[in-house]
């Protein structure tokens, strides 16, 4: 199903559908119930965590590294309170710590966004006076599946955000559909369907993504399984945003991938471990390998075969990520 979205996705085709139409009516009602005890909490309030982090690390001359966070509220950091908290910060704290220089974090995330939004954020991100980033990470696709967006535009916007900021000299790191069956007010069938929705959606995702040229980090412990087990600890007030550990626990996931497409990971990690079950697999069974297992990395590998393109599937050790101290405002 997610080999047939991306190539919808690629070829224009719009009729693949991630639930079937016998669900719908069912879906509709379950959701409407939902949408009584999700969101109720959330002041809406955005902290604003631009600026220059690992101000210890200044070098005169040298200039900081360059993040740019892209996509909907959790790439925003809707939820928290303070700025330290976000996922922006806490990748940027973490990337400055590694790299040993500072890292210039923009946030251009614009929660409730839709995968439809993100032209408008990648030209906002290409046309501003701001340098091309160095490293571009993209949340989105929770609102895709519950506003039911058809799956293929859905990958078919993602898929030219990432070329266009490959092709301008970005690296970029997706973090794929988080799994919505884990929100805790969703009741059956509907957090069956949900699940089912996020995964197929991740997994095609995970393809288009590849394909351009990003890599993709499956995020299904943002709203996963630790979510579930704990969702009072990881869940926000509103009982669908994560709260700061819920960030923390996303960003250690994304952290060592945004590391080691900047050249910045330690080369004996990058080589596959078969001992972690990591190698090289088809690029569509790559992407339904990581939709099942949050936390997994897929980047690709080599070109097409007879099986299509190849890809590299990574499941690599988390490093906890302290809340990050204020920024610098940018220069």
């Amino acid at each position: 199903m997610a080999r047939r979205i991306a190539a919808g996705a690629a070829y224009g085709g719009g009729g693949v559908g991630l639930v079937g139409a016998a669900a719908v009516g069912l879906v509709l009602t379950e959701l409407r119930l939902a949408r009584r005890h999700v969101g109720n909490g959330s002041s809406g309030r955005v902290p604003t965590a631009e600026g220059v982090y690992g101000h210890g690390y200044d070098i005169p001359g040298e200039p900081p590294l360059h993040l740019t966070m892209l996509g909907d509220s959790t790439a925003a950091g809707q939820g928290v309170h303070r700025a330290g908290q976000t996922p922006g910060a806490l990748l940027a704290s973490g990337l400055a710590a590694v790299a040993e220089r500072p890292v210039e974090l923009r946030n251009v995330a614009l929660p409730g966004a839709r995968s439809d939004d993100l032209d408008r954020q990648v030209t906002l991100v290409l046309s501003s006076a701001f340098p091309v980033p160095d490293v571009c990470v993209i949340m989105i696709g929770a609102n895709d599946v519950t506003h039911r967006m058809p799956p293929t535009r859905s990958v078919r916007h993602l898929s030219a955000a990432v070329r266009r900021l490959r092709t301008a000299g970005a690296e970029v790191v997706v973090g794929t559909c988080p799994d919505l069956g884990t929100i805790e007010p969703v009741q059956q069938p509907l957090r069956w369907l949900a699940r089912r929705a996020s995964r197929q959606l991740a997994a095609a995702q995970t393809i288009g993504a590849v394909e351009q040229g990003g890599r993709t980090v499956s995020l299904g412990d943002l709203l996963g399984p630790e979510f579930e087990a704990n969702p009072r600890e990881l869940f926000g007030p509103d009982n669908y945003h994560p709260s700061a550990e819920g960030y923390a626990t996303a960003a250690m996931a994304i952290l060592p991938t945004v590391c080691a497409a900047l050249g910045l990971w330690p080369a004996d990690e990058e080589r596959p471990d078969a001992s972690r079950r990591e190698g090289f697999l088809p690029v569509a069974r790559a992407a339904a390998e990581a939709a099942s297992e949050a936390g997994t990395e897929v980047t690709a590998a080599m070109p097409a075969g007879p099986r299509g393109p190849w890809a590299l599937l990574k499941r690599r050790r988390r490093r906890r990520v302290p809340e990050a101290e204020p920024a610098r405002p940018s220069a």
